[in-house]
């Protein structure tokens, strides 16, 4: 009797381990700072091959946006799918220091049955215990490993630099041969996995291998039609560029000159090829290991980034090239080239990979899965997506659907101000339309749905519209 229990329990464990085994994989690709600036965006000045064949085998999702701008809070709230009122996180505190309980993404995976590893920039290294010697300890089975000590740096603080040196001398093609060193041990164990590669590339100072700078013509390069504040719109809704001109070869203030414009918008591009050529090496070995067909593979930037439209260069705004992010997934049996423009949100990864992988979704989990829009891109999950950003003692949420942008000031528990843009008409966000009588239909309407979609907003949902 004992002996056949004895079987039973094998076989019922060998099973256990087959089904484990079938589950797929997950390659999680970040970037630092990177905007849409992609050939399968619509930039055909862009040069990546690379993302863009992997766009061609899923779904781009053109109208994805992150839910802070700036890389602590969007990376905590992507992680966990809470906004971010609900971590915390809204600058650069640690992740667990007002939630201690939360599960991320790759701890989920972790508690069922996934080995976890990753290196290079997942987590904001600020917003960890640990920082970036641990990332985050409970979300990975493997030890992380950063990867990028000892990469080049230029001798001065400047904005921009083109070292002749190979990629395994920048920290990217550092962190990129980690990632492909752990994909192989990962390849070679009995369960699924998930791995995280997190470049740190285009975040300034904008650094790349000469031969990316050369896939550009400088001269060719076009600046940012509008360069002003939007008429009628509000000072403390811009950052003035700091992060920029924290650097010894651009202007404290004031305007910055066409040809050093142009200078950074080219080293953003060069950085971007950079990032696309190791996102290439990663895909090939994936190929080369005969995983491709059971690996679902997300590439995403933690945010966007103004380069000279409002005379903006950076992030720290509820704008759109602020909000606006990169959001790419491929999953095994299902469609390819789909571009939805419907709203999503960096709070929908973690709901859409756990139905991907058949694991249950965690409660509390505020964004929505995009299982219908990966199956259809015509689909519909939401009417927007809510990003948040604080400046001048005012919380700002900006609410972005198919076509409009809609942002409520609140300060002091009242809404002071707002603002709404209109991208059919006006793509470039030169006014501000939220004074216009005949909005005030259209406003109400977005006040709605936003409060309708507001979970985890806490002082939105407590102010009147």
């Amino acid at each position: 009797m004992k002996k056949d229990l004895t079987i039973l329990l094998i076989l019922a464990l060998a099973g256990f381990a087959a089904a484990d085994s079938s589950r797929p994989n997950i390659l999680f690709i970040a970037a630092d700072d990177m905007k849409p600036l992609l050939g399968c965006y619509g930039d055909s000045y862009a040069q990546t091959p690379n993302i863009d064949r992997l766009a061609d085998s899923g779904t781009v999702f053109l109208n994805a946006h992150c839910q802070w701008a700036v890389c602590g809070p969007s990376r905590a709230s992507l992680m966990t799918s809470l906004m971010p009122e609900t971590t915390g996180v809204t600058g650069f505190k640690q992740m667990r220091a007002k939630r201690p309980d939360l599960i991320t993404l790759p701890q989920h995976f972790r508690d069922n049955g996934y080995e976890t590893a990753a290196t290079g920039k997942i987590n904001d290294y600020r917003c960890v215990a640990g920082g970036r010697a641990n990332d985050d300890i409970q979300s990975w089975s493997i030890p992380y490993d950063f990867a990028a000590n000892g990469a080049y740096r230029s001798a001065t603080k400047v904005a921009t630099d083109n070292p002749d040196i190979p990629d395994d001398q920048h920290g990217d093609g550092k962190i990129c041969n980690r990632g492909l060193e752990l994909m192989k041990q990962l390849a070679k164990g009995d369960k699924p996995f998930f791995l995280g590669v997190g470049f740190q590339k285009p975040h300034i100072p904008f650094i790349a291998p000469k031969k990316y700078w050369d896939l550009y013509d400088r001269e060719t390069i076009q600046l940012a039609e509008w360069q002003k504040m939007p008429i009628n719109g509000f000072t403390y809704t811009w950052n003035g560029g700091k992060e920029v001109r924290g650097y010894i070869d651009v202007p404290n203030k004031g305007s910055i000159a066409e040809d050093k414009q142009r200078e950074l918008i080219h080293g953003y591009y060069a950085c971007v090829s950079m990032v696309d050529a190791q996102v290439g090496r990663l895909l090939n070995q994936l190929e080369e290991l005969g995983l491709s067909d059971n690996t679902i593979i997300v590439f995403w930037g933690d945010h966007g980034y103004h380069l000279g439209d409002h005379g903006e260069w950076g992030k720290h705004t509820n704008m759109e090239q602020a909000t606006r992010v990169p959001f790419i997934i491929t999953a095994p049996g299902l469609p390819a080239s789909g571009k939805p423009v419907h709203p999503a949100g960096f709070i929908d990864i973690y709901p859409t990979l756990c139905e991907l992988a058949g694991l249950a979704i965690p409660d509390p989990v505020q964004g929505r899965s995009l299982i219908p829009v990966l199956k259809d891109p015509d689909a519909r999950v939401r009417n927007g997506i809510i990003s948040m950003f604080r400046r001048s003692g005012r919380m700002g949420y900006a609410y972005r659907t198919d076509r409009y942008r809609y942002i409520e000031w609140i300060k002091q528990g009242s809404l002071d101000s707002r603002e709404l843009y209109d991208y059919e008409t006006d793509p470039n966000e030169t006014r501000n339309l939220a004074a216009d009588e005949k909005q005030k239909p259209l406003m109400k309407e977005l006040a709605a749905q936003l409060r309708e979609d507001g979970i985890g907003c806490d002082i939105l949902l407590k102010t009147k519209p």
